[in-house]
């Protein structure tokens, strides 16, 4: 009995080589935009190696040095913004995580709330810190400029802890833990 051999049909790994072979054609102007839909679509409906190949070939031909090329010059031309982020991280005020209770650290512009923040970018109930076992979580409130941990947006709730860059609207902070009392 004799089984059949089909060619393997290409991974979504070598679709995605592929995709990254043509956004970088086109970010470097070597495709129109036409030949890049044109492409997309031949290797989003490509059945064999060969069809992945046809539409990648030329663009394959960048060596070695280039590509090394290419990236030395984008770390180099992004080192000042990496060197202004770390700066500018260093010089924010820090916020004090509260002691551990039971009710959540309201956040926002709004009278009665544990953080009142007078800001025009911070909503009225901005933002919720709770205790959870040994850690802490923040909860957006739905607040029109959004809240940010580490440079990310944050959607639902996320663990937060010292050292974390947290951002309420343009309000910038670093939270910090209570310092024990040196012991005598």
């Amino acid at each position: 009995m004799t089984s059949l051999q089909f060619p393997a049909r290409p991974s979504d790994a070598d679709r995605e080589r592929a995709l990254e072979l043509l956004r970088d054609g086109a970010a470097e102007g070597r495709l129109s935009q036409d030949t890049f839909l044109r492409r997309l679509e031949l290797v989003l409906t490509a059945q064999q190696h060969s069809d992945l190949a046809a539409a990648t070939a030329d663009l394959e031909s960048r060596g070695k040095v280039q590509g090394l090329l290419l990236r030395m010059v984008g770390r180099v031309s992004a080192f000042h913004i990496r060197v202004r982020r770390a700066w500018r991280t260093e010089r924010l005020p820090k916020l004090l995580l509260p002691e551990p209770g039971p009710f959540p650290l309201l956040i926002g512009r709004a009278p009665g709330v544990g953080l009142r923040l007078n800001h025009e970018t911070v909503s009225r109930n901005h933002a919720e810190l709770r205790s959870e076992g040994t850690g802490w979580m923040l909860r957006d409130l739905g607040s029109t400029n959004g809240t940010c941990v580490n440079g990310r947006r944050l959607v639902g709730e996320i663990p937060v802890g010292p050292g974390d860059h947290i951002r309420f609207g343009q309000v910038d902070y670093v939270l910090t833990e209570r310092q024990a009392p040196p012991e005598r």
